[in-house]
């Protein structure tokens, strides 16, 4: 690890921070982010490598960036993708001043005091000057075609909530880096998990002697680069001259009708699944590295899930919620879905008890006869640290008593773990959890004995650190640190730098979004800003309910321990959550039992998810492929297919990146001019 790599490992972090609200919200391209495989890195890193890294070589003489040295870069890079979208700053800014204008828009607000709920920090202030605070965030203080100066961002207002807020995010993602470093050995050595994204990944890299990559060379990787470039370009060309072209390639087929064919299908939503029917060769791809089981699960799941949602339909129950509304309530998916992700943690701590067990007993000093090493041993000291200040300070901060702050902050950690060995084992780069901590634990302890306020502080809490987890931080810590262990990066000096690039990421991402924002306002009417209704509606919703059963006053007069005398679990919730929960530990068990079970329990972690439901087709052709190509051509052909499918994924990474490139230089050449939209992922 050189100070080169690191220092263009860090800017490369501040560059995504601080671009992504440009590229996403103004020019309104394809998510700079969008998901664990964020086209913009990989497009940056295929037009780099093919390009300019064989210049570059020649110029330095053969002086250019070393393996292990890209390595860390791209590592550095891709953790810093957590901050300035769907998992953070997408939803954070709103979170914090829209509800002051919601208190005058909604009347069921002030009615029911909910803003009374809100610890004193935990929002913006407005007191001091609301126009230029609140207005402006939402109309813009940017007058004509003056630019906005950095001193007429209402900063003051602003140091309180990042105080309170910072901190709290910080020591969480902390934990999770460093949980990333314990669990990584166990993965990656021991369990010989695939990573098909690292493998992709280093795939392109040069040679540890500075030659690039024999993928280069390879006829076949340009094949796929210049098939799947050629089909999205041309899309993009036909986006901009309609009547010079012939139409748009098309990527799918609208298979709807056929769920006419099934009255439960059709009743369970088959008429939307089969409407989403579109190729994505990134996907088709990765399902090709993928072992057989794995692909065909992450595959048929989604239609698996929509038969049992017919039959439930069929006699009236629905599938989705008891009490409340996305993405907070009590509903039966949400319940499924936290469910499997318990059950494959406690696969995760079984499979891997002996390994764990010796690393947090060295963290905590205790003696092993098992050889760590010292960087997971440091990886479960920092873990315990991370969680112990995350605990205390949402307990002081909010008022939020210890041990439903434990709860909560426990929650989120299994739930992303699970999520970065969903990405290690299976490549699925698209990841939307449905259900929350918050939800989990309202099913466990009931509303009475949680009380209004502590919900609340759950929801907040959720639409900050847990919201949309397609762009989650632990799956890039684990697929980013097996990428350095395998170029030869230590791994825990690059947790240690992944950390710093957090960071700096925050540092430059947060005043960029808020500059941003104050200087163009923000779109009131759009999905992100409206979110920040979301947990005062619901605990207004669990208000009046409580209030029509008598038991508003007394909700949530216990604390600590003696919530547990008050629990009121919800049943339907628990069954559905103990259901899925036993089918992921069920065909675990299978799966170790017979060698040729043909279903991996990955499928009931997104079997009923938007993000399960784009991919399935993908998947199933992706499988069809390899199934094809073993019967018929044997090892020896599927080899040789390789270099192709990772052209289709270098080609799909361009395909998205030159449109970014071209639309940056048309909006600078036209003074301002938005270009036209483009996108090639699910949104």
């Amino acid at each position: 690890m050189t100070f080169r790599a690191v220092i263009l490992g860090l800017l490369g972090a501040a560059f995504v921070c601080s671009y992504t609200y440009f590229n996403d919200w103004i020019m309104r391209q394809t998510m700079f982010v969008g998901n664990f495989m964020p086209i913009s890195v990989y497009g940056l890193l295929v037009l780099f490598l093919a390009l300019i890294y064989p210049l570059w070589r020649k110029i330095k003489r053969g002086g250019g960036l070393k393996r292990g040295e890209l390595a860390v870069i791209l590592v550095l890079t891709l953790v810093s993708c957590a901050i300035p979208g769907s998992n953070l700053l997408r939803l954070f800014t709103p979170a914090l001043v829209m509800p002051h204008r919601y208190e005058r828009t909604e009347p069921g607000w002030k009615q029911q005091q909910v803003m009374d709920l809100v610890p004193e920090g935990m929002l913006v202030d407005i007191s001091a000057d609301e126009s230029t605070v609140l207005d402006g965030y939402t109309r813009g203080l940017k007058e004509a075609s003056d630019k906005l100066s950095l001193r007429e961002i209402p900063w003051r207002a602003w140091r309180g909530p990042l105080v309170f807020w910072v901190p709290i995010i910080l020591s969480l993602w902390i934990a999770l880096v460093s949980l990333a470093v314990v669990v990584h050995r166990q993965w990656a050595d021991h369990e010989h998990l695939p990573y098909p994204i690292v493998t992709f990944t280093k795939s392109l890299l040069p040679e540890d002697d500075g030659r690039p990559s024999p993928v280069f060379s390879n006829a076949l990787f340009w094949i796929g680069l210049a098939a799947v470039l050629g089909i999205h370009f041309y899309n993009y060309m036909n986006l901009w001259f309609p009547r010079v072209l012939f139409g748009t390639i098309p990527l799918g087929v609208d298979f709807s009708s056929l769920a006419d064919l099934s009255d439960t299908f059709l009743q369970g939503g088959g008429r939307e699944l089969l409407d989403k029917f579109t190729i994505f060769f990134t996907v088709v791809a990765v399902a090709y590295f993928l072992p057989k089981e794995v692909s065909l699960s992450l595959g048929i799941g989604p239609f698996i899930w929509i038969f049992i949602a017919g039959l439930f339909a069929t006699y009236g129950v629905g599938v989705g919620g008891w009490q409340g509304t996305w993405p907070f309530g009590l509903q039966m998916d949400a319940m499924m879905i936290m469910g499997a992700y318990f059950g494959m943690l406690a696969v995760l701590l079984f499979t891997g008890r002996q390994y764990y067990w010796a690393v947090f007993r060295r963290a905590i000093g205790l003696r092993t006869e098992d050889e760590i090493e010292s960087a997971a041993v440091w990886g479960g000291r920092f873990f315990f640290a991370g969680m112990a200040f995350f605990t205390v300070y949402v307990a002081m901060m909010m008022g939020l008593d210890w041990m439903m702050a434990l709860l909560f902050g426990l929650g989120c950690v299994a739930v992303y773990l699970v999520m970065g060995r969903l990405l290690a084992e299976t490549g699925l780069f698209f990841i939307v959890v449905t259900g929350t901590p918050a939800t989990l634990l309202w099913a466990l302890f009931g509303a009475r004995a949680l009380g209004p306020g502590t919900l609340f502080l759950m929801f907040m809490m959720c639409l900050i650190l847990f919201y949309d987890t397609r762009e989650a931080l632990m799956p890039y810590v684990v697929n980013g640190l097996k990428l350095a262990d395998d170029c030869n990066a230590k791994v825990g000096r690059t947790a240690f730098w992944a950390v710093i690039a957090l960071m700096v990421g925050l540092g430059v991402g947060i005043p960029t979004t808020l500059y941003y924002q104050y200087e163009k306002g923000v779109d009131v009417s759009l999905w992100k800003i409206e979110q920040a209704k979301r947990p005062f509606n619901e605990t207004i919703s669990i208000m009046q309910r409580l209030d029509a059963q008598g038991q508003l006053e007394e909700a949530g007069q216990a604390t600590g321990l003696a919530r547990f005398k008050e629990m009121a679990p919800h049943r339907n919730g628990l069954i559905a959550f103990v259901v899925a929960a036993g089918l992921v530990i069920g065909f675990s068990a299978m799966r170790l039992r017979f060698t040729n079970w043909p279903l991996h329990p990955v499928m009931f972690l997104v079997w009923s998810t938007y993000a399960g439901d784009s991919f399935a087709q993908s998947f199933l052709v992706g499988w069809f492929i390899k199934v094809a190509i073993t019967r018929l051509g044997g090892a020896g052909v599927y080899q040789k297919g390789k270099p192709l499918m990772f052209g289709l994924i270098a080609g799909e990474m361009l395909g998205g990146m030159l449109p970014m490139i071209v639309s940056l230089i048309y909006f600078l050449a036209t003074g301002g001019t938005i270009p036209k939209p483009f996108s090639i992922m699910p949104g």
